[in-house]
């Protein structure tokens, strides 16, 4: 599984478009998330697999990264592969690139 920290995703996206998926809850998901990031919950994967690309990168972010690292761990068992977690989620991104970004 490829990983990345909030650093290095700060620095990748200013070249790069990768898809952004946030796998946490509705109410967590209007507290913060990351621009461009669409939601889809973790008990919703399943049924939104055509969301994700079996060629384009993705992006899987939750608040700390263990429910992301879930979702990566079950989509690979779908085929599909080019997914990376973020690292820390959106707690450590609002703590080291958002500053301004709500935390709870």
């Amino acid at each position: 599984m490829q990983h990345m920290d909030v650093v290095q995703l700060a620095k990748y996206l200013e070249t790069s478009k990768p898809q952004l998926i946030d796998v946490r809850e509705p109410w967590e998901f209007e507290i913060c998330h990351l621009h461009n990031s669409i939601n889809i919950p973790m008990a919703q994967i399943p049924q939104n697999l055509s969301t994700f690309s079996t060629t384009a990168e993705s992006v899987v972010i939750c608040h700390h990264g263990v429910r992301s690292m879930h979702v990566i761990q079950y989509l690979r068992q779908q085929g599909i592969n080019n997914l990376i977690n973020l690292d820390g989620g959106v707690d450590a991104w609002a703590q080291q690139v958002d500053k301004d970004m709500p935390l709870y």
